[in-house]
């Protein structure tokens, strides 16, 4: 199977992110997916068949499930309507890229959590609380929480992005934004959490971005709720104490805990088949089960 791992496209390059190549295009910009994969921050030296595809017709189909809760940049999924200039290069862009309006995005990743999993348990176990919000005593790992948590966290250019207090987001950000992002993104969270639970699914967490365009108007951006972004569970397979099979990136994560030579830093380790193999089988699974043809 072919894999994109990189686009040489004849526009201004705006940045080249671990997955998405994005281009200038003047009022918007051009985002297309690769089918680089990443963990610990560290891009893979093999891609993910297909993975590239997936992710966008992922995000695109919880952009349109998720407008009315807030608009998003989302101007064009369909080559067939991108502009002539992008034509020739309908072959590369061709299910794996976005038109979207261009804003000035918030130097913020808005985490909300539904379960303990992730750093979130690893915190919970240190300190009893995740981002300063105590939690109660007692919670075992993949424990389903009281309610539903912001856990927001700074975005950094390069290395691990930091997990901070709300307290910390107010100061970045302002205090009447800042409980706007709560809002929004907790909004946002049950609105995935009541989709994908009517298809057998748990979304355990996931990170939202926002921007805002030249007209002030607050957007959703990046992806949403996708298997890159997201920890996603099946339902039968969930109960608290263990760690439930995942239809998210997870199982890459876990393949490379498991080695014990590689300190998770650059160069990554080469991937073996049977792991590629089974991260793209495992996204393919999450698309299907919201009927999402790839």
């Amino acid at each position: 199977m072919n894999v994109l791992l990189t686009t040489d496209l004849p526009f201004p390059v705006f940045r080249r992110g671990k997955v998405r190549d994005v281009y200038d295009l003047g009022t918007e910009l051009l985002i297309v997916a690769t089918d680089r994969i990443s963990a610990f921050d560290c891009v893979m030296a093999q891609g993910i068949p297909d993975k590239g595809r997936i992710l966008t017709a992922v995000a695109n189909y919880w952009f349109g499930a998720t407008q009315d809760v807030i608009p998003n940049h989302l101007h064009a999924s369909d080559v067939a309507d991108f502009p002539a200039v992008l034509q020739p290069h309908t072959e590369v862009l061709r299910g794996r890229s976005i038109l979207v309006k261009k804003t000035d995005p918030l130097p913020v990743e808005c985490v909300v959590r539904g379960f303990l999993a992730g750093s979130g348990w690893k915190e919970y176990q240190a300190t009893r609380s995740i981002c300063g919000l105590a939690l109660p005593p007692g919670l075992s790992m993949a424990a389903q929480l009281p309610e539903p948590i912001f856990t927001p966290a700074t975005k950094a250019e390069e290395g691990h992005d930091e997990n901070i207090s709300f307290e910390r987001f107010q100061s970045l950000l302002g205090a009447d934004l800042a409980e706007r992002l709560r809002r929004m993104s907790l909004a946002l969270y049950r609105r995935g959490s009541e989709i994908a639970a009517e298809r057998g699914i748990l979304l355990a967490d996931t990170k939202f971005e926002f921007g805002v365009d030249d007209q002030g108007q607050l957007l959703l951006i990046d992806e949403a709720l996708t298997p890159d972004s997201s920890r996603y569970w099946p339902a039968d397979g969930w109960r608290p104490g263990i760690q439930p099979p995942s239809l998210d990136k997870q199982f890459l994560r876990d393949y490379l805990e498991r080695l014990p030579d590689w300190n998770k830093q650059p160069p990554a380790p080469d991937l073996p088949p049977n792991i590629i193999e089974g991260v793209r089988s495992r996204y393919l699974d999450l698309a299907s089960r919201f009927g999402i043809e790839i």
